[in-house]
């Protein structure tokens, strides 16, 4: 059986390995970076944590004896993603990219888009009050010195410290979140902006269709240049890609 690693950590990765084990073709493999305390069930070997650098991600590679690579972790993974393109060079194993299509907005839409997290906090300042912030808990202390701003939080599990932030309200949920429940977060928490990581996909789309019908200004932080190399948008094109290489 062909030995597969799956760079997973998101919903595409999730049903990836549940295809490859409906085969009983592949010995896969899905590498989480073991920041989510919670995650869910996956088919197959899952191993947690991260390789240390591309180097010894590449020692794995050859140890394990790995045949195939899938990245298919999240369009804002910049670091391991630069990891496993250099890894999987070094190695000589094949990689491609699972990439979850961007969101596609009106160009009449009340949004802007940002560089970064800083430069989306830098927007803030004259344009909200009181603001939705589903970026995930990383970097929320770009937002730190804005004290005027409330903020709604949302997070997919509790977190051991209190956040950087002056004034806030965590919101704990894992995605899928619906069109009805994202209406009603904006309306009952009076909710004037939305921040949001352009990260794409059905799971987390609600938020962005609500945002609009409310006519609320959205700040979208754009993804990351990712590493060269081969990617697709579709499962399908991804297992089309197994067979002909494997």
């Amino acid at each position: 059986m062909a030995r597969v690693l799956i760079l997973g950590g998101t919903a595409e990765a999730r049903e990836l390995a549940g295809r490859l084990a409906e085969t009983g073709s592949f010995d896969t493999i899905t590498s989480l970076a073991g920041r989510t305390r919670s995650a869910l069930e996956l088919p197959g070997t899952v191993r947690s944590g991260g390789f240390g650098g591309p180097g010894p991600m590449a020692d794995y590679l050859r140890e394990e004896r790995i045949d195939a690579v899938i990245d298919a972790t999240h369009p804002f993974a910049e670091m391991i993603s630069a990891h496993a393109a250099e890894a999987c060079a070094a190695a000589g194993t094949p990689r491609i990219a699972l990439v979850r299509a961007q969101w596609l907005f009106p160009k009449d839409g009340n949004w802007q888009e940002a560089t970064s997290l800083v430069a989306a906090a830098d927007l803030l300042p004259g344009l909200a009050s009181r603001v939705f912030l589903t970026v995930g808990r990383q970097g929320l202390d770009c937002f730190s010195g804005l004290e005027d701003i409330w903020f709604l939080v949302r997070l997919i599990e509790e977190m051991e410290t209190p956040l950087p932030l002056a004034n806030y309200q965590v919101l704990f949920r894992r995605p899928p979140y619906s069109l009805d429940e994202e209406r009603a977060i904006m309306k009952d928490r009076a909710i004037d902006c939305l921040v949001a990581k352009n990260s794409g996909g059905p799971a987390t789309e609600a938020k962005i269709t609500a945002a609009l019908e409310a006519d609320i200004p959205i700040v979208l932080v754009q993804r990351p240049d990712p590493p060269p190399g081969e990617r697709v948008e579709r499962i399908d094109d991804c297992m089309a890609w197994l067979k002909g290489e494997l």
